[in-house]
């Protein structure tokens, strides 16, 4: 049991980051990465603890909220190799310049970046900046950050399960078929610990725009690709990271009037 859980949260953790993590890999090949997505949570939580780590360390030397906000989002996506914002500007510009499934499809596919994921990764990026910035304080920079993090991860696997893959290769393809049991473990994990991690005021909000953001991606998708692809993951977890750190803000905001 403890070797498998181990594996599972190596191959969560290889995917989503950087971390070097093949010695607590197993010999044995094929792993299956649909039972491991209850680890999803737990990766995102980590990423969140080193963007807060980055963000500290940035006011310890006396940058300012705003510049401490960039050198935290860059050491985010130094940390995840901004696996996701790939995403997101690949599934921008898919349904942005195609016409039907199969060229969106096909839009998506091609690495390179349209004027539309440009767009998307330039305002998604300063959204995040901006939200980190208001929220000033370490101390409510790092949970809002492990809290967004954790559960945009959680959002993803909302989409995995309820949506098919768009097509059978790709990285979705990997998820399949998706452990029923591992998936619910992932997304209680996430509801547990939220109220763990931020005020009790703020939580119903932030499982509320986690919950939103996975279902409305998981529709989203299927009416306009047939499915869910790696990308349209990456997307969902960005946008889902974006709207509960403008959650956390928001309510700071109005706790100050």
């Amino acid at each position: 049991m403890i070797r498998r859980l181990r594996t599972d949260l190596a191959v969560t953790l290889g995917f989503f980051t950087r971390l070097p993590v093949g010695w607590l890999m197993p010999r044995a090949p094929g792993i299956a990465m649909g039972g491991a997505v209850w680890a999803f949570p737990i990766a995102g939580a980590l990423v969140g603890v080193i963007g807060a780590c980055a963000y500290a360390a940035a006011c310890r030397i006396g940058l300012s909220p705003l510049l401490g906000a960039c050198w935290t989002l860059a050491a985010m996506l130094l940390l995840t190799g901004g696996l996701h914002e790939d995403g997101l500007a690949d599934m921008v510009d898919g349904l942005g310049g195609g016409q039907s499934v199969d060229r969106r499809l096909a839009i998506m596919h091609d690495s390179r970046i349209g004027s539309y994921g440009a767009l998307a990764l330039l305002v998604s990026s300063l959204t995040r900046i901006a939200a980190v910035a208001t929220l000033a304080d370490p101390a409510r920079v790092a949970v809002a950050l492990i809290a967004s993090c954790m559960l945009s991860r959680a959002a993803i696997i909302l989409v995995a399960m309820l949506s098919l893959p768009a097509r059978t290769g790709g990285l979705a393809a990997l998820l399949q078929p998706i452990g029923r049991r591992a998936a619910g473990l992932g997304l209680v994990l996430a509801v547990i610990a939220t109220p763990l991690l931020v005020a009790l005021r703020l939580a119903p909000w932030l499982l509320a725009g986690a919950l939103l953001c996975g279902v409305g991606m998981a529709r989203f998708c299927r009416l306009r690709l047939g499915g869910h692809t790696g990308d349209v993951l990456g997307a969902c977890s960005v946008l889902a990271e974006t709207v509960l750190l403008l959650c956390a803000g928001a309510q700071l905001e109005q706790d100050r009037l």
